[in-house]
């Protein structure tokens, strides 16, 4: 059984993002290198991303819910909730680290241009909106508890049938 996302994670790895982003462009602007600047197209691949991972998810949801009554396999299922547990924790690593990089843009005296703050902060609502995705299609895999009734009496267990 997969346990679920710890929060305590995520913001564990925010932070270290966070860090990292700020340190290395630091480091770029000490050394007198270009700084990094995150592609637009970076934001629209984590959403296009994040969009992938809750539509594989759906049907587990719905068979698990009584909603599909075709089987789903059991290593779909694997796959998809450790692609789920993996957006959530690349999310909050580049969340961190695209808002670092805003951030630093902005606390800069002369700044490099509005559209590379922005495209930052779109990156960093990417990254979120797949940190998001994520958690939904966690939740989306889970199974939902037994009844109470149905798991007392096994049918194949000699003291639950008399």
């Amino acid at each position: 059984m997969v346990s679920r996302t710890s929060p305590l994670h995520l913001i564990a790895l925010a932070v270290g993002g966070a860090a990292t982003g700020w340190l290395l462009e630091v480091i770029l602007t000490a050394s007198g290198r270009p700084i990094v600047i995150p592609s637009v197209f970076l934001a629209i691949s984590l959403f296009v991303i994040a969009v992938v991972v809750v539509v594989l998810a759906v049907p587990i949801y719905r068979y698990s819910h009584g909603l599909r009554r075709a089987r789903v396999n059991p290593f779909y299922a694997l796959r998809v909730v450790a692609l789920a547990k993996a957006s959530s924790f690349s999310g909050a690593l580049l969340g961190g680290g695209a808002l670092a990089i805003a951030f630093y843009l902005l606390s800069r005296t002369v700044s490099p241009g509005a559209g590379s703050i922005t495209t930052a902060f779109l990156v960093s609502g990417g990254a979120i909106g797949l940190l998001i995705a994520g958690l939904i299609a966690e939740h989306l895999c889970t199974v939902p508890p037994d009844d109470d009734n149905s798991s007392s009496q096994n049918s194949m267990d000699p003291q639950g049938a008399a």
